[in-house]
């Protein structure tokens, strides 16, 4: 059991052990293996405050409990459920490893999570973004490639930033991309972005490197990787110069990709292939956004519809009632 000397704790080797499983094994992200860590480190400490190690049955009213104060800390619904899942698979660890008979969790149900649409760019704000005038700066040829890349294939900006020259399929037109655990898929990039990824890559690319060498695509002046809070800046940075004033991140770009494809007549498989997701209930969410648009579209220019006032009156009160 781990203890508590000046407030100073560490995760039970147990849980060490526990994740590294999970990282060889499942191959989960490193993301995914950070987020649980922390969950179960949560986890632990409150257990402690009840002389409980992580490797104890916990009882019932303890979890319940603990799930209570996570209520009151106002914890986001997606957060509670996703302690929830960190919480089943190491129990079930535990029951594997014979390290405990039955899984406290059994009859614990799970947070019901409220649908969170997207945040997308229309249409006509990716085209505003994309096409902007861009400065003479061998960064900023860089950077709008970098843009055109992550709408036109749907990048995750960790993907984006951890492209690697070998990843690229130029005769072809797509890219090679290693996604969460380290799941490979093959993208289309489109001409556009296949036209400007080759100009960087032969003109911009050499100059920034400056003979040095490097697998990554994108690179600084230093010859070094690119981070993901370099990305955010820099896409911050260039949707103000075009006046988007609301708040962007790269995911949106990935996010409008989904939206747009299916905007357009995309089979819901597709998409999920190209951005990557294990369940296709993920990919979903995005139907949601194109159903949105589509009532919208109807209230506008449907001849036989009430006032939107007098409909959004009715959909509460019909909400109310069930």
């Amino acid at each position: 059991m781990t203890t508590d000397h000046s407030s100073v704790l560490l995760l039970d080797p147990l849980v060490e052990r526990y994740l590294n499983r999970l990282r060889v094994e499942a191959g989960l992200a490193t993301n995914t293996l950070e987020s649980y860590r922390r969950d179960l480190f949560r986890v632990q400490r409150y257990l402690l405050r009840h002389r409980l190690s992580m490797s104890d049955f916990v009882p019932s009213p303890i979890i319940r409990s603990f799930l209570a104060s996570l209520k009151q800390e106002a914890l986001a619904a997606a957060s509670v459920a996703r302690m929830l899942s960190a919480m089943r698979g190491w129990y079930r660890f535990l029951v594997r490893e014979k390290i405990l008979h039955a899984n406290p969790l059994h009859n614990v149900t799970a947070v019901r999570r409220s649908v969170r649409l997207p945040k997308t760019l229309t249409l006509q704000e990716v085209t505003v973004l994309l096409e902007a005038p861009i400065g003479n700066r061998a960064e900023d040829r860089r950077d709008r490639v970098m843009l055109e890349l992550l709408y036109a294939s749907g990048l995750r900006v960790s993907e984006l930033v951890g492209l690697t020259l070998s990843q690229i399929d130029l005769d072809l037109g797509c890219l090679r991309v290693m996604g969460k655990g380290a799941k490979e898929r093959v993208v289309p990039m489109g001409q556009t972005a296949r036209d400007v990824l080759v100009e960087y890559l032969e003109q911009v690319r050499p100059t920034l490197l400056k003979r040095r060498s490097s697998r990554h695509v994108f690179v600084s002046r230093r010859g070094h990787e690119l981070t993901r809070q370099g990305c955010w800046k820099l896409l911050a940075l260039r949707a103000r110069r075009v006046g988007i004033i609301k708040p962007i991140s790269p995911h949106m770009l990935r996010h409008s990709f989904a939206t747009h494809l299916l905007e357009g007549g995309a089979d819901l498989r597709t998409v999920q292939a190209m951005l990557g997701h294990a369940d296709i209930a993920t990919t979903q969410i995005y139907t949601h956004v194109d159903r949105r648009r589509l009532k919208n579209v109807h209230r506008q220019f449907f001849p036989r519809q009430l006032n939107h006032q007098q409909s959004d009156d009715r959909d509460k009160k019909v909400r109310k009632q069930q």
